[in-house]
């Protein structure tokens, strides 16, 4: 009876979760003209303003492929970006529900993630599209090594988790938060490797640096892939170490202060 008692909760907590992906995303684009396509248009449009922009600043002498550079690294990027900053304040806004029901928080940051995944799975078609045109114009040239990045996604899943969920009930007891890791967000995004290459600073410094830098080895094991290579062993290790890591520390700060949460909502 035990067992099957565990397995309809998990059913529930399933459920439940779907509902909650579903309506992140329908509430991303409630009442937009094309809704959900929003989410190919969005990083392609992005990409033309930044290739146009950035490579003549970094790209314009070197052999890189910069349309396809600047996709890849932003919808990486992306995952993580989206997620923990739509997770800040998940729990605040679930008061209601929280106070009144027994339902797992980790659901409400883990809905976030999860949403940002199936924004990624449309952008990752939009990158498709890029390297189609490309393909037919000489540019580039299919690699199947693409079909690893599902090696790669569980790792920035489970790094995004972790953020997501010590952010969310860190919120809870410090609203200011959000406004300091909106500043930390922006600092990240000009300290990873997403519209300029690391050669391009000449700086032993930096690249010391970039190596304690999640997102970079994230970000450059999707464009080792794309582009046909198959990063190391260690390099994938070092992608998942961090994954762990942030994990283990958000959910233990979520476990330690679950039974304070619904009374500071």
């Amino acid at each position: 009876m035990k067992s099957e008692s565990k397995a309809k909760k998990i059913g529930q907590q399933a459920y439940l979760l779907t509902l909650l992906v579903r309506r992140n995303i329908k509430n991303q684009y409630y009442r937009s003209f094309i809704g959900v396509l929003w989410t190919v248009l969005n990083p392609l449009l992005n990409m033309l303003v930044m290739a146009f922009v950035f490579s003549r600043l970094f790209g314009g002498d070197t052999e890189l492929d910069y349309p396809l550079y600047i996709l890849s690294g932003n919808i990486i990027f992306n995952i993580m970006r989206t997620s923990t900053s739509g997770s800040l304040p998940c729990l605040v806004h679930q008061r209601d529900m929280l106070q009144k029901t027994r339902v797992s928080i980790a659901l409400f940051p883990t809905s976030n993630v999860l949403s940002s995944l199936v924004t990624f799975g449309f952008s990752f078609i939009a990158l498709l599209v890029v390297a189609l045109v490309r393909f037919f114009t000489g540019a580039y040239a299919f690699h199947w090594t693409i079909l690893l990045v599902v090696v790669l996604i569980p790792a920035v899943t489970l790094f995004s988790l972790g953020i997501s969920y010590f952010l969310s009930a860190l919120y809870v007891f410090f609203r200011d938060i959000e406004h300091i890791y909106s500043v930390i967000l922006t600092l990240w995004t000009y300290l990873t490797p997403l519209f300029y290459t690391i050669d391009r600073l000449n700086s032993d410094l930096v690249e010391r640096v970039m190596v304690f830098n999640p997102m970079f080895h994230y970000v450059e094991y999707f464009r080792d892939l794309l582009m046909g290579v198959v990063p190391g062993g260690t390099e994938l290790l070092v992608c998942y170490g961090f994954a762990l890591i942030s994990f283990a520390i958000g959910y233990a700060f979520m476990h330690a202060v679950r039974n304070h949460i619904a009374a500071n909502l």
